[in-house]
């Protein structure tokens, strides 16, 4: 799903996502359970139909409990309203919520003094 996405990105950040250590990289695979709850994000309108891809990302994440899902996506990922629409199904059911940020939440900038 990440390559699928990546096709249309700027060659900086496939160039970044290309220099990930393999031991650092763990590949989740689709299956039914993460369609279910996916599907159930576009079913009570978080997002649209288009928006399938991006649901699929966020219940791979929620289903394997990812401590976190970094996107640049605002429209349909980073963006408040969709997060908590996304973790109201979620615990509806039984998943924990997911913290959703922006890489930039993850950038250190100079000195921490």
């Amino acid at each position: 799903m990440t390559q699928e996405e990546l096709t249309p990105a700027p060659d900086n950040v496939k160039k970044l996502v290309e220099n990930l250590k393999v031991e650092d990289t763990e590949f989740l695979e689709t299956n039914e359970e993460v369609v279910d709850l996916a599907t159930q994000y576009i079913l009570e309108k978080v997002v649209g139909q288009t928006s399938l891809p991006d649901c699929l990302h966020i219940a791979l994440a929620t289903i394997n409990r990812a401590d976190f899902l970094i996107s640049w996506n605002f429209k349909h990922i980073v963006n408040v309203q969709r997060i908590r629409g996304y973790n109201a199904i979620n615990i509806k059911n039984g998943y924990k919520q997911l913290e959703i940020r922006s890489p930039r939440d993850f950038m250190t900038y100079g000195d921490n003094d």
